[in-house]
């Protein structure tokens, strides 16, 4: 999506809050407007999930343009974080933006008032987000950002952003949180994108697409052989900056939310490997589209109650012998090569590796 396109969607989300205080539909001063309008609330049975978590104790790394600690209904659930873009030394708790705030209150909003009945109420209302701030530089900054999330013991990290190309030392920054036992959740991006992007097209991100109201697979969500989950990511309320509110679509929101469920996950579930929270997530998913797995909605909707409560058998261990990756990467002998085949070789990974630095410099959020 280009810029000209993003403050479009911008400038329609404010006026759809202007609206709401004018016909008196969605104001958000009003006691219970904020909250009724999250229809993903009921849709995902949250209220029923939260009777087993909440998701204390989980650390959530927002990888995006900062988040106002000072929000109402992130206040004391924001850590110092940090701001990782070029020359600046910020810790992440201020956000010019709004993006990732947003994100923020989608998984760990406490909403506010008496019993916190006003406001964004969250996936996860008693996790902790890490703000990583990388902003405009967010091309250049990921991989940093992803590092120092890792570095702080962030569990999950959630990363609504998207581009068109790879990157090797982004994917280098994923594969390495991984390996640290880091749930990475990513979105899928949004059209009029033709395939996932990254970092959610990496191998092992959970990466998210849309759907809408009704469930179903929403237009404005990419679809690919990537897709892991699906989540609601149409006229999605979140909070905003100045401590106000307003509606998201696209599969940023998605992305949060489903943060959100793998931070109630972790926290029911403690001793489980990261990779057996997302086979927990992917098993207990409410299947659409084709039976099993597809490219529109993969495993299905994040069903969180489904998650928390299921009897879900561990995955089977493979023995290393069996273990299908270590046939495909043996190397074959060496063999003889000319020095001109050598020369070639490297010319062409300078264009691929400049073609994907051009690409990876288009990240959006999603």
């Amino acid at each position: 999506m280009s810029l000209g396109a993003r403050r479009v969607l911008k400038a329609a989300g404010h006026v759809l809050v202007v609206l709401a205080v004018v016909v008196g539909w969605a104001a958000p001063a009003s006691a219970d407007a904020t909250r009724d309008q999250q229809w993903y609330l009921p849709f995902l049975g949250v209220a029923g999930a939260h009777q087993y978590s909440e998701g204390a104790g989980v650390v959530v790394a927002v990888l995006d343009s900062g988040v106002d600690a000072t929000h109402p209904d992130l206040a004391g659930n924001v850590l110092a974080g940090a701001d990782v873009e070029p020359g600046a030394t910020g810790n992440g708790q201020t956000d010019t933006d709004g993006h990732g705030t947003a994100m923020a209150g989608l998984i760990a909003g406490h909403g506010h008032g008496a019993n916190a009945s006003l406001g964004v109420l969250g996936l996860a209302p008693t996790a902790t987000v890490l703000p990583v701030k990388d902003g405009d530089a967010r091309a250049v900054a990921l991989p940093d950002a992803v590092d120092w999330a890792v570095a702080q013991g962030a569990k999950v990290i959630s990363i609504s952003q998207a581009a068109q190309g790879d990157s090797t030392i982004e994917r280098r920054a994923v594969e390495n949180a991984i390996a640290h036992d880091v749930v990475v959740v990513a979105g899928v991006g949004n059209i009029p994108g033709t395939f996932v992007e990254f970092p959610a097209a990496y191998p092992g991100v959970v990466a998210v697409a849309g759907v809408d109201q009704q469930g179903n697979h929403a237009d404005i969500s990419i679809t690919g052989p990537e897709v892991v989950l699906s989540a609601p990511a149409i006229d999605v309320v979140r909070p905003t900056l100045n401590h106000g509110y307003g509606f998201g679509t696209g599969t940023s929101d998605a992305t949060a939310i489903v943060a959100g469920a793998v931070a109630l996950v972790r926290a029911r579930y403690p001793n489980l490997s990261a990779t057996e929270v997302v086979h927990r997530l992917t098993a207990t998913a409410i299947d659409k589209g084709a039976p099993g797995r597809d490219d529109v909605y993969g495993y299905g909707i994040v069903n969180p109650v489904g998650a928390l409560t299921a009897n879900v058998p561990p995955l089977p261990q493979q023995s290393p012998s069996a273990n299908p990756s270590q046939t495909e990467t043996q190397q074959p002998q060496p063999t003889r090569t000319t020095p001109w085949l050598f020369v070639a070789i490297g010319v062409a990974l300078l264009v691929l590796a400049a073609a994907g630095l051009i690409a990876a410099t288009r990240r959006r959020r999603t």
